[in-house]
């Protein structure tokens, strides 16, 4: 069955998408607060929207990381991260608790990103990186559910 219709559930329901809005707000300044990089941040949001099918995340937080300074090599392999030596300790931890947080049911990978994270981290810094992750997760499914396009 094909659905030709979608409901920008944004649009739809303007005070739930504000308050989603405002959590954004709040963990771009936890992660801030705990040192970490916004070219960081948005390697976690560009990877768990890849995870997660998110053609409109994948452009805006493309343009984001590279407004950040980000590398467009970096940015090209960063579906194989873990096969590159392009990313450093942090961000590889940050990576792959970001992945941890978008597939929770894998309990062996959840636990193997945690003592990772937890030996290059901070715990700000791993409770920023989580936060990002359920949060650009949360706007994965608003963009993907409402089909918003990329022009």
């Amino acid at each position: 069955m094909t659905v030709t219709r979608r409901i920008f559930i944004d649009k739809q329901s303007p005070k739930a998408y504000h308050a989603l809005v405002q959590t954004s707000e709040a963990v771009r300044a936890t992660a801030a607060d705990a040192g970490l990089d916004r070219a960081l941040v948005e390697l976690v949001n560009l990877r768990v929207s890849q995870l997660n099918g998110c053609a409109f995340c994948l452009d805006v937080h493309t343009k984001a990381a590279l407004r950040a300074g980000e590398d467009t090599r970096r940015l090209g392999v960063l579906a194989a991260w873990r096969d590159t030596g392009l990313f450093t300790a942090p961000e590889r931890a940050a990576l792959a608790l970001a992945e941890a947080t978008t597939t929770p049911s894998d309990a062996a990978a959840q636990e193997a990103a945690y003592a990772e994270a937890l030996d290059v981290l901070t715990d700000d810094q791993i409770s920023a990186v989580i936060w990002v992750a359920v949060t650009i997760n949360a706007f994965n499914r608003v963009s993907v559910l409402s089909k918003h396009p990329v022009h």
